[in-house]
């Protein structure tokens, strides 16, 4: 374990901003997306006791229910894959309120429809849209105040799946797109009118930095999505992202480079959208692992001295932690057993002995598209002092051939096939890490890959979800399961703790879906099977268990 001074030191480093106490406000739960909640009210002297109490159903089952429910004095507010947005009692679960998003009839596109959260802030509730729009909604009556459309989606193939990340007096969104022929970028717009406020473009164009690292046209339709929510340090106002793969995504002789900024972290001015600092994590990406995943903000000591960091795992397995001031390389290390699409990563975070897809030629890569890990956010918890993440152990079989991109439409430049791994079975784990170093604690085994967030309390506890429905918490000490209970359907959303009334609930998503779900049965065909659903659960203690 951390010794206990730099536990310490890093809580009262970072701020008491970061832990989500009586609310749940954000995506990460803070804007240092920890995934943490300051609640000890449940603990593992008395999870045993843990129940429902209340189930709320949307109605809104395809593609399953992978939405974080953000909860603002006692009333939450949620998201469905076709932008069904309800406003909930979170002490009852009885409907406030709720807005259906009109949705096109056909929106013709290859990521969805799913949505993965909403922002509140300022009175108003804001989404991302199928069909790359974004609204805002009134906060107490779920009118809508305003409604921009941020790029065409049928030209350019992309929607909005992520939560938005308010901050600085913007509502910032990223967009879909790492897999077909587009151009990504993040987009801000005043909280309060709409009104475009910048535009950060992840591929630079002619005459700006790092457009000589694309060959030819190749930037164009280079890929470079921000299809996850980002993170926020109000101190030095800067915002963080991470950067989906360069496109195509097993076929890189078109576009002969580094690539940039695609599998970067991008820290960006708040105010402006101006370009701080990068860090490319995979240089010339022809996996597809793409660092597009949260950003979560810590201060730790490193050899000694107190640094403020930025930890961020790939879907290539590996996780990179940089500081946040400045972008520099500390370290990186694995989530994953099975990788073998490079050898490791050196000490000053160059890749080490890089194994490429060869056009025309079939070869076994670890891990599989599905990544080494999915886009399900990890948590860090200030009490242990150790980051929680999930790992996948499954490999594929790539075939990279030449591809011709047409704008908006896919562009894989190639095909896969899952395979089991070189080394052990396949599935998934749930492990406790030392966040900078990536000594591992302990580890949960799973029979199959697991696709929820991960949650971790002051009360020492670690909830999360498997693909069969069981919603469990694990000793975050030991990893030892203390709890389980039966959804119905399959977890691949984000669990959330709150105070309302005085007793702490605990509430997770349950609805199975989304396209690495439906990967699943290549290697599992029983999971064809599984149970769709969109609900959901809240858990509190009994009024003498408390």
């Amino acid at each position: 374990m951390r010794p206990v001074l730099g536990v310490l030191a890093c809580a009262l480093a970072c701020g008491a901003q970061d832990a989500a106490h009586e609310n749940w406000p954000a995506y990460g739960g803070g804007p240092s997306a920890w995934r943490y909640s300051a609640l000890s009210q449940v603990n593992r002297s008395n999870i045993r006791r843990l129940a429902p109490a209340w189930v709320f159903q949307t109605g809104d089952v395809l593609g399953g229910l992978q939405s974080t429910p953000i909860v603002v004095d006692g009333v939450m507010y949620v998201s469905t894959a076709k932008n069904r947005v309800f406003a909930i009692d979170a002490a009852t679960g009885r409907e406030l309120w709720h807005y259906f998003y009109p949705v096109p009839r056909e929106f013709g596109l290859i990521y969805g429809p799913w949505n993965r959260g909403v922002a509140v802030a300022d009175g108003r509730v804001f989404m991302g849209t199928i069909d790359n729009h974004v609204v805002a909604l009134d906060q107490k009556t779920g009118r809508e105040l305003w409604l921009v459309n941020v790029e065409d989606m049928q030209q350019c193939g992309c929607n909005i799946t992520a939560a938005p990340l308010v901050a600085g007096g913007k509502v910032i969104v990223g967009v879909t797109g790492g897999d077909s022929a587009h151009r990504g970028y993040l987009t801000a717009f005043d909280v309060k009118t709409g009104r475009k406020a910048w535009r950060f473009w992840t591929i630079p164009g002619p005459g700006e930095p790092g457009h000589e690292t694309w060959a030819g046209d190749s930037w164009k339709s280079g890929g470079g999505s921000t299809w996850m929510t980002g993170s926020y340090d109000p101190e030095l106002n800067l915002v963080y992202w991470g950067v989906g793969n360069a496109a195509a995504d097993f076929y890189g002789d078109a576009r002969r480079g580094r690539n940039l900024y695609t599998d970067s972290i991008v820290a960006l001015d708040a105010a402006t959208g101006k370009l701080k600092w990068y860090y490319q994590e995979v240089p010339h990406d022809v996996w597809d692992f793409d660092a597009a995943y949260e950003c979560v903000l810590v201060d730790l000591p490193v050899n000694g001295r107190m640094r403020k960091l930025l930890v961020n795992v790939n879907k290539g397995g590996y996780a990179f932690v940089v500081d946040r001031t400045n972008g520099e390389f500390v370290s990186a290390w694995p989530v994953a057993e099975n990788i073998t699409w490079i050898q490791g990563v050196d000490q000053k975070g160059e890749l080490v002995g890089r194994s490429e897809p060869v056009p025309g030629q079939t070869r076994l890569l670890c891990p599989s598209i599905g990544g080494g890990r999915s886009w399900n956010h990890a948590a860090f918890s200030p009490r242990t002092g150790w980051f929680y993440s999930t790992g996948i152990e499954w490999c594929q079989e790539v075939t990279a051939q030449k591809e011709e991109p047409k704008e908006g439409q896919n562009f894989f430049g190639g095909v896969f096939q899952l395979r089991p791994p070189l080394k052990g079975k396949a599935g998934g784990h749930l492990a406790a890490y030392d966040p900078v170093t990536g000594r591992k604690f302990w580890s949960y085994e799973s029979k199959y890959p697991l696709l929820a967030s991960a949650l971790a309390t002051a009360g020492d506890l670690l909830f999360s979800g498997d693909p069969e429905g069981n919603f469990f918490a694990l000793d975050a000490k030991t990893g030892e399961k203390l709890w389980s209970f039966q959804t119905g359907s399959g977890h691949r959303g984000s669990p959330v703790a709150y105070s309302a009334g005085g007793r702490q609930f605990v509430a997770t998503p349950s609805g199975w879906g989304s396209a690495v779900a439906g990967l699943l049965s290549q290697l599992w065909p029983e999971t064809e099977d599984f149970r769709p659903g969109s609900a959901i659960f809240a858990f509190t203690l009994p009024e003498e268990g408390r």
